[in-house]
């Protein structure tokens, strides 16, 4: 039986680096608890206290196809590189200088939201198509794929 999965991320800021994987995937900040028109709303009902509102946030695909994605605040920064990262398709379908030219555009989008470009790898037929190294605002990489 195929199981649905979630992607977690530990992190200091869980609004900010929602707000910037919701940009970078076209998702969207996943909906107060019904009966709430907002989160603000909807944690103060709970009664958590405004220094913790902070402490986790989500994101979901507004067609409901793909994961949903849930940063939580831990107090330790990130230390070392990522042993799963994510892909992100920026380039679906295309590949040479068609291929390179949508990723490069992808990658100063995602700058411009806080990113940091890394590396680039450049096309190597037949077993790499090429693909630009990324890091979100929080330094977790991830690829432009």
């Amino acid at each position: 039986m195929a199981r649905d999965v979630q992607i977690t991320f530990d992190c200091a800021d869980p609004a900010g680096l929602a707000a910037f994987w919701a940009e970078a995937l076209g998702y969207r900040l996943q909906d107060p608890p019904a009966g709430f028109e907002s989160w603000e709303q909807a944690l103060e009902a709970m009664g958590v206290p405004p220094g913790s509102r902070n402490d986790a946030s989500a994101v979901v695909d507004p067609a409901g196809s793909g994961p949903r994605l849930f940063f939580q605040r831990v107090p330790e920064p990130k230390r070392a590189k990522n042993r799963v990262h994510l892909d992100v398709r920026a380039a679906p379908g295309l590949d040479g200088e068609a291929r390179m030219a949508a990723l490069e555009a992808a990658a100063e989008l995602l700058v411009s939201h806080g990113a940091t470009r890394l590396r680039r790898h450049e096309p190597a037929p037949p077993l790499s198509a090429g693909h630009i190294v990324m890091a979100d605002p929080e330094g977790n990489e991830f690829c432009l794929d």
